[in-house]
């Protein structure tokens, strides 16, 4: 099967075409525009498809970085990303950023618990915690700079996205630092959906201060070497 991938969640409108059953990416497009999605998207899949040497018709599925990020990209991916799903009648698959960032900060560090943290301004993160399975064991959800670096400090995990470097600062010791983005590479949200196949419509993961409150006192056990 072979699936588009998509991602305006940040600076980056990106798109690929990744081959399920290999395992591998064919093409891809990638501009760093910081806004005007909506304006470029369309032509950045469409690079995509002729760099992986096939069409629409040839797709099998969709996949869409849904969040957090920005408002504005988040709605221009998951808009076109439904759109083509049903226009195609495939399935539309999302990925959230933190968990494509810890995907892809796990890649050099095999067998390690991820914290994949994005500042969010206002003295806000968000943040996702990956146990050393790659099972999500905390959010997506807003913290503050002090609980990231709580859980950071007890569970000495690899950190990744833009807030990492001000967890390890915030913790005043060296950690193992992933990619320090606001989003994954493409390839990593298409092999994650290639992986989860077909579940609910993707929408945007917006994460607000009122509505996703850190857990008070979350703390998870220290991992044991």
């Amino acid at each position: 099967m072979k699936l588009l991938a998509i991602d305006c969640a940040a600076n980056l409108c990106a798109a690929c075409v990744y081959d399920a059953a290999a395992g591998k990416e064919l093409g891809r497009s990638v501009r760093d525009l910081g806004k005007g999605h909506a304006e470029h998207l369309m032509a950045v899949i469409d690079e995509a498809l002729k760099a992986g040497e096939t069409d629409y018709a040839g797709l099998g599925a969709v996949a869409v970085s849904v969040g957090p990020g920005s408002f504005t990209g988040l709605r221009v991916g998951v808009s076109a990303a439904r759109g083509l799903a049903l226009a195609l009648k495939i399935p539309a698959i999302g990925v959230t950023t933190l968990e494509a960032l810890a995907a892809e900060a796990s890649a050099p560090f095999p067998g390690r618990p991820v914290l994949a943290a994005l500042d969010a301004g206002r003295e806000e993160i968000h943040a996702a915690f990956y146990d050393a399975d790659a099972i999500l064991r905390y959010g997506p959800a807003v913290t503050t700079l002090a609980q990231a670096a709580g859980m950071a400090a007890n569970n000495r995990p690899v950190l990744a996205g833009t807030a990492a470097e001000q967890i390890a600062a915030a913790v005043g010791r060296i950690f193992d630092i992933g990619p320090t983005s606001a989003t994954a590479d493409i390839a990593i949200y298409a092999r994650l959906a290639a992986a989860k196949g077909e579940g609910d419509k993707p929408k945007p993961l917006y994460l607000r201060g009122a509505d996703a409150k850190p857990q008070a006192g979350f703390i998870l056990s220290r991992q044991e070497k």
